[in-house]
């Protein structure tokens, strides 16, 4: 009986490590799938893929899948930055404006 147990208990810890695994590569896609990535199914492609190399690709892909965020995109932008680069827009439609007030005064006198 304790043969039938232990036979049983070699194919139950296979199969859950074996499920597990596949589970765990798919984590990504759910990320991406969950923030509505514009690259999902290549991430869930990839996923797969890394089931063949060992997962050695698996971190990179979780990188991917959480570098994207729905509203805001892919983050790499501060918005102090985009902050000062708006002021700086601002001046230069302020200086153009100048420009053409001095240009128009010149043609007329």
């Amino acid at each position: 009986m304790l043969e039938y147990f232990a036979l049983f208990l070699v194919f139950f810890v296979f199969l859950t490590i074996f499920y597990g695994i596949i589970v765990i590569h798919d984590i990504p896609y759910e990320i991406a799938h969950k923030r509505n990535h514009p690259h999902q199914d290549a991430i869930h492609v990839a996923g797969w893929v890394s089931l063949f190399t060992l997962h050695t690709i698996w971190p990179f892909l979780w990188i991917w899948a959480t570098l994207y965020k729905p509203g805001i995109g892919w983050g790499m932008s501060s918005s102090s930055r985009s902050d000062t680069t708006t002021f700086e827009l601002q001046q230069l439609k302020q200086e153009m404006a100048q420009l053409k007030a001095q240009i128009n005064e010149n043609k007329k006198g």
